[in-house]
């Protein structure tokens, strides 16, 4: 039990600085503001950044071929529909950095992911 829950924490701890990484320091101007558009390459890059970032982290517990390609090809989808879904909320809201109903849609968007990392956690140490 030990032993899988330190290999679930280092899995976490991995896809949270991956996470900061993506979408922080490499989240160009041009994926920022293109994200609320459906099929807008800038949405497809962001995601596709943070799908190729993940792969890395599957070395931590590596997964069954088709395990892992399900996790990327669900990290891509999860994660560009999230932001999608945020930017839309925002453009049709109006809701700008100084309301809390826009600090609420950013918080719900980090929420999403970082549970969709526990999920790729739990499916990478079999408790799923």
């Amino acid at each position: 039990m030990a032993a899988s829950v330190s290999l679930l924490i280092a899995i976490l701890a991995a896809l949270e600085v991956k996470h900061f990484i993506c979408d922080y320091p490499l989240q160009s101007r041009y994926q920022l503001v293109n994200k609320g558009t459906y099929l807008h390459p800038g949405g497809i890059l962001h995601s596709t950044i943070h799908a190729l970032f993940t792969m890395p982290v599957l070395l931590i517990a590596p997964p069954k071929l088709a395990l892992g390609v399900a996790i990327i090809l669900g990290e891509f989808l999860v994660h560009y529909h999230i932001d999608w879904l945020k930017e839309r909320v925002l453009r049709k809201s109006g809701w700008v950095a100084t309301q809390r109903e826009f600090w609420w849609a950013i918080g719900a968007d980090q929420l999403l992911h970082h549970l969709t990392y526990l999920a790729i956690g739990a499916l990478l140490v079999g408790a799923w």
